[in-house]
């Protein structure tokens, strides 16, 4: 699954249906709104079209360059509390050490190219981060 949602991500859910015979590992990377000099809330904006091909790609390129299984990434979008999932990556292989590799390479890349803008509200007033066009962080 490849997709940009405003719904709640159901991490679990995604886990489950990840799960494949064969596979040794599921790696997660799971962003989330912090709350980081007051913080309380988060919005997301994106260009979906090119975000959802962007998205599609990174899995593409993970797929031919590690050997791993499956990749699922959703992204949400849209108005984010303190504590809300912001995005799920979920990586399936044979073995652990590839899983983890993958999954780490994704998570980068959705940072550098994927058309997804967050602004920072807080009580001191709010602001977009520059320099990322990525929704969440590490």
């Amino acid at each position: 699954m490849i997709g940009i949602t405003r719904d709640v991500i159901d991490a679990g859910a995604m886990i489950e249906a990840a799960k494949r015979p064969g596979m040794g590992a599921l790696v997660t990377f799971c962003g989330v709104v912090r709350d980081d000099d007051g913080i309380e809330r988060m919005e997301l904006e994106v260009y979906e079209e090119v975000a959802v091909r962007e998205l599609e790609a990174i899995r593409d390129e993970a797929l031919r360059e590690y050997p791993i299984e499956s990749v699922d990434i959703v992204h949400r979008v849209g108005s984010l509390r303190v504590g809300e999932n912001i995005l799920l990556i979920v990586v399936g292989a044979g073995h652990r050490k590839e899983a983890f590799d993958a999954c780490e390479y994704i998570l980068e890349r959705i940072k550098q190219s994927v058309p997804i803008w967050k602004k920072e509200i807080g009580k001191d007033g709010e602001r977009w981060v520059p320099g990322e066009s990525y929704g969440g962080d590490a």
